[in-house]
């Protein structure tokens, strides 16, 4: 039997398209669907991207802790406070990192149950500014470090041994004239609010 071609050979001009061999399945894939292959950066750019979506998810503010009242009496009067008594390492820690905002009479109080020397808090994951007030044992404020820097890593030391921090909104010790000296009454003070 004979056959006949009807198909004419390709001259020397016409090239036919060849791909070098895939030497990965995704470049396989991608020249059997005729798209270029994610590159290996591009996976761990993804995959970066994605890990960082889920960092949020994990950074909550921490809750449950109990609440008590203080009263910062200053020249201008006795001003009251809801605070969150921090008082394990790890509730000391995280503080009140990943908040948004804070009602203008709340705060967080860390109490070291006894003056300690060397005491410094940072601003790490914390995203409101915050006024800081190093209390000694009788409820003396030792010193203030007013409207701290959100995320800073800098260390903001108490002027000597304290027994307790207070952290308030930024501004608030500048709005109420609270000075070193001030008092502050609660049951670890010694007084009551």
């Amino acid at each position: 039997m004979f056959f006949v071609s009807t198909r004419t050979p390709p001259t020397k001009n016409t090239k036919t398209p060849t791909h070098p061999p895939p030497t990965a399945l995704g470049e396989e894939l991608s020249l059997r669907y005729n798209r270029p292959a994610m590159s290996l950066t591009r996976r761990l750019l993804l995959l970066a991207a994605l890990l960082l979506a889920a960092v949020p998810a994990l950074a909550q503010p921490q809750t449950g802790l109990p609440v008590t009242e203080i009263v910062i009496q200053t020249a201008t009067g006795k001003h009251k406070f809801q605070v969150e008594l921090a008082t394990t390492p790890d509730q000391m820690q995280r503080g009140l990192m990943y908040r948004r905002e804070m009602a203008a009479d709340h705060g967080m109080l860390f109490d070291y149950g006894s003056d300690q020397a060397g005491i410094a808090m940072w601003m790490k994951n914390t995203f409101i500014p915050l006024d800081m007030l190093f209390v000694k044992a009788d409820g003396a404020v030792l010193n203030i470090a007013e409207r701290t820097v959100p995320g800073s890593l800098v260390s903001v030391p108490a002027a000597g041994p304290v027994r307790a921090v207070i952290e308030l909104n930024g501004g608030t010790a500048s709005r109420l004239k609270i000075k070193p000296g001030d008092k502050v009454l609660h049951p670890i003070f010694g007084s009551k609010p």
